[in-house]
């Protein structure tokens, strides 16, 4: 029950504002369930290929997914999502959780920051919106195995700012490639053993159920206000993550 109803938080924020979840997933999984950082971050990204479906299922009802872009996006990602995945296997956990908070309040700076950013006047297309969007996949991709995202965080305002795809468009864009770049990622996280499977038959019926009526809201609602709290709750777990204390025993050795 209870990954069941962080399943349905993670995927109703994360449709709602176009992010895979994982950024709410994570702190939950974490605070509530006393899982690792790094098996938390692998099952996250397990779970998000399920948003990644249900969401990109849910915009594209709506005439809201770009089926080239998100190609184009996931076809570099997906190949770096694996070395992000291995990059955080590689990190102690104080260090992959400071890295995390870093991470949290980048997001919502970014989402403060997302109306008051100038958008180009026209979409962008030829040679230029594919280069764009390859490049965008390579970070996203690094970034996605290595936090356990989706990677909507940088997929959504790459193609809103520099190619000119409206927000819905970004947004289900975002959600379709996470499809095989979360498999990419989560394939590696799996075969490291950062995979808690107990709790996926809870947590993935809650994303696909919340992802679906977050999606759906999207269009009909503002969501300014929504964005304004989101983002307060990000930099107040970013903070408490940034200071994760450095574990005792490491810091004698080296000063050793």
């Amino acid at each position: 029950m209870i990954s069941l109803l962080i399943g349905l938080a993670a995927g109703f924020f994360g449709g709602l504002v176009g992010l895979g979840g994982g950024v709410i997933m994570i702190p939950l999984m974490v605070g509530i369930l006393k899982m690792g950082q790094h098996k938390a971050h692998g099952t996250s990204l397990v779970a998000l290929v399920f948003t990644g479906i249900s969401g990109a299922v849910t915009y594209a009802l709506n005439g809201s997914v770009d089926i080239f872009a998100s190609s184009l996006l996931a076809s570099t990602a997906i190949f770096t999502a694996r070395a992000g995945a291995r990059y955080a296997n590689a990190l102690p956990e104080w260090k992959l959780k400071r890295s995390f908070g870093g991470f949290l309040i980048l997001v919502s700076l970014l989402l403060l920051l997302k109306p008051y950013l100038p958008h180009v006047s026209r979409h962008i297309t030829g040679w230029l919106e594919i280069l764009i969007l390859l490049l965008t996949g390579i970070f996203t991709g690094f970034l996605s195995g290595m936090m356990g995202v989706g990677g909507g965080t940088i997929m959504v305002p790459s193609m809103v700012l520099l190619t000119g795809f409206t927000q819905y468009t970004a947004q289900g864009c975002s959600l379709l490639a996470m499809v095989p770049v979360g498999i990419a990622g989560a394939y590696t996280h799996w075969r490291l053993g950062n995979v808690s499977a107990s709790i996926l038959p809870g947590l993935v019926p809650g994303i696909l159920i919340g992802t679906y009526l977050g999606g759906s809201l999207a269009h009909v609602l503002s969501e300014g206000a929504l964005r304004i709290i989101f983002s307060a709750v990000l930099i107040w777990t970013g903070v408490r993550y940034l200071r994760t204390p450095k574990p005792q025993a490491e810091e004698r050795f080296n000063y050793s």
